[in-house]
């Protein structure tokens, strides 16, 4: 048999997840983990994703107010000076990014300017995919970056995920392997078998786990060793929800709760290295001013709390939090009250131990590529930065090239 287009052809078809183990209904995706995750430390660095799906708007983000071009292309859409937080003298965070203004003046928050990729697409699928692939659609995509990252750590045998994904969506391409499952959940309190009164499901499917499979059985023996790897993180997720305090401090948002989620693990010690959260919504190509305020209050808000939260359980020295979006907008309005796909934006990171301030130069709004922002900063080079400098990786192979880190961390400025 072989052994990995069966592994693949498993997974494709969902036959894993019927045949191993079933999970409460609001799980998206199968819980099937690798057993062989890396042993880690109880002090290692880890990496929060929060994914801004649809194209956030750099320019009504982080705003040049003080550019006459920018309220020439804006007339409707423009934020004055006296909205905005103040960055510097010449722009000024979203009026609902108080969460970020606050992280900022805290010196735990740093803004990577001006961040695409050459010959930028502007479809939202293919633009994604390139973030979390690194390769363009004519190149093979087999895994994303995250995945490679999680192959190149040592396998020596514990059974906590090393990157967990929380939310409904499907899971981000990003976290795809040809080795590392990675499971998807939406609460702590969903991810735990399902029973009844008459049956103790999990006992029962733990006992079939454990029942030796002939040698060269090999569909089988992935799906036991992939059951009993499940089963047991199930186990130790049910007991990190009922001992950790709920803090009480964060927003009522779905981003918000999802990352009160992920401070417990980390706080339970669980040794994931990787989180993965989304937040949809910003595709604003008409009426964008409510809609964006309140996407950016949500983004801002949940942020600031997981920052506060872990700062008052010891834990913000060790994580990055990376807030990134497939690409910008374009730098006119609409007719709409809207923007358009764009590409060049920034990238947002928070947490105890980055360079705080701003990284670059906003892209220029007079030297345009057909209306569009040119990056001048390679999303592969943020990547290179948070894995060579954050989670100690050599970034080469990971992201099929090499790419200049960026100055993200060491001595702070403001």
């Amino acid at each position: 048999m072989n052994s990995t287009f069966t592994r693949r052809k498993l997974l494709r078809t969902g036959i894993a997840s019927s045949a191993a183990l079933s999970l409460h209904h609001d799980v998206v995706c199968p819980a099937v983990l690798c057993n062989a995750a890396e042993q880690s430390k109880a002090d290692q660095n880890i990496l929060v994703v929060i994914e801004l799906a649809g194209g956030n708007d750099g320019l009504n983000t982080i705003i040049p107010h003080s550019d006459d071009e920018y309220r020439k292309a804006r007339p409707n859409l423009r934020i004055d000076r006296q909205q905005c937080l103040a960055i510097n003298s010449d722009r000024g965070f979203h009026p609902a990014l108080t969460g970020f203004a606050s992280l900022l003046e805290k010196g735990m928050l740093s803004i990577v300017h001006g961040v695409g990729y050459p010959n930028p697409n502007r479809s939202h699928f293919e633009s994604m995919d390139i973030w979390h692939s690194c390769q363009r659609k004519d190149q093979s995509r087999i895994d994303g970056w995250v995945g490679r990252f999680l192959e190149s750590l040592p396998r020596q045998g514990s059974n906590d995920p090393p990157a967990l994904h929380l939310g409904h969506e499907q899971q981000p391409f990003a976290l795809m392997s040809r080795e590392i499952r990675v499971p998807s959940i939406q609460s702590l309190q969903q991810f735990r078998l399902r029973s009844n009164q008459s049956v103790n499901l999990s006992d029962a499917i733990e006992s079939i786990a454990a029942t030796p499979a002939p040698a060269d059985n090999d569909l089988l023996r992935f799906i036991q060793s992939s059951t009993s790897s499940a089963i047991s993180t199930s186990k130790r997720m049910e007991e990190t929800r009922k001992q950790i305090p709920e803090n009480s401090t964060y927003p009522k948002t779905p981003l918000a709760e999802k990352l009160r989620t992920v401070a417990s693990l980390i706080a339970s010690k669980l040794q994931t290295r990787v989180y993965y959260v989304r937040l949809d919504g910003f595709d604003t190509h008409a009426n964008q001013p409510d809609a964006h305020a309140a996407l950016l209050r949500e983004v801002g808000d949940a942020t600031e709390a997981f920052i506060n939260d872990l700062q008052g359980r010891g834990e913000a020295d060790r994580v990055l939090v990376m807030c990134f979006s497939e690409f910008g907008r374009r730098v006119a309005e609409n007719a709409s009250d809207g923007t358009d796909h764009g590409t060049a934006a920034p990238v947002f990171f928070a947490g105890g131990k980055i360079r705080v301030g701003e990284i670059g130069e906003i892209p220029s709004l007079t030297d345009l590529d057909q209306g569009d922002l040119k990056h001048h900063t390679d999303f592969r080079s943020v990547y290179a930065t948070v894995l060579q400098d954050w989670l100690e990786c050599e970034s080469e192979a990971i992201l099929n090239g090499s790419f200049s880190p960026l100055e993200l961390f060491g001595t702070k400025t403001s």
